[in-house]
């Protein structure tokens, strides 16, 4: 799992800086058109588009490493990292709202039904332990961002630890990112360096908190089957 793990997320982080690398070599902006034209030198006004749009992103599946790295790109490091964390959250709340609202009953169908013997063991897990559950998965390097919000919401999860360990666990790759966007922009590449050696940290720790907590060896099957 592990090294699958790795991989994976090396190749996001090395696929965006990629990206904004060869965008500026081509004189292009290292980011979607949105985030030049309505995001960047709008001060407040361009800090809560950011925030709303990516919001609504994630909630929709867009993955949060993705709107830390524009965080980093537009706004810089620190204010990168809270601005991105805040979307994030903003998307988890969404989600989880929604399934709340929403997925209850489909939810019990799929507990009861075929799907009931993948499900029920993470379930379980959220439920013993939201806060502890939770922040182990936002740390594993692998997983759905999307599905565990939908998971969350749909099993009735307590939404106060649930959302306060999603912070938790979202900070560190956050940092990552949108360290890695900044340097992107401002061709930084000790912020580059930085940002990928905090990476292999926050996949180390990941994993092997994961492997001590019992939502870990819930869904440890299907981790292994990628």
């Amino acid at each position: 799992m592990s090294g699958r793990a790795l991989l994976r997320l090396l190749a996001l982080a090395g696929g965006l800086a990629l990206a904004g690398l060869l965008l500026r070599a081509l004189g292009l902006a290292p980011g979607t058109a949105w985030v030049d034209a309505w995001v960047r030198g709008r001060g407040v006004a361009g800090q809560m588009i950011f925030v709303a749009v990516g919001a609504a992103a994630t909630a929709a599946g867009l993955p949060r490493q993705g709107v830390a790295f524009l965080g980093g790109y537009a706004f810089g490091a620190l204010a990168g990292t809270l601005l991105g964390l805040a979307a994030q959250l903003g998307g988890c709340a969404l989600a989880y709202g929604w399934a709340t609202l929403v997925g209850r009953a489909w939810a019990e169908r799929r507990l009861a039904g075929r799907f009931g013997h993948r499900l029920r063991p993470l379930r379980d897990a959220l439920a013993a332990d939201p806060f502890g559950a939770t922040l182990a998965l936002r740390l594993l390097p692998i997983g759905n961002n999307l599905a565990l919000n939908l998971l969350a919401g749909m099993a009735a999860i307590p939404p106060l630890p649930f959302l306060a360990a999603s912070a938790f666990g979202y900070l560190p790759q956050t940092v990552v990112f949108a360290l890695l966007g900044k340097g992107i922009r401002v061709d930084g590449t000790w912020q580059l360096a930085l940002s990928l050696g905090l990476l292999a940290v926050s996949i180390a720790i990941g994993i092997a908190l994961v492997r001590r907590h019992r939502a870990g060896r819930a869904i440890a099957p299907d981790a292994e089957g990628g």
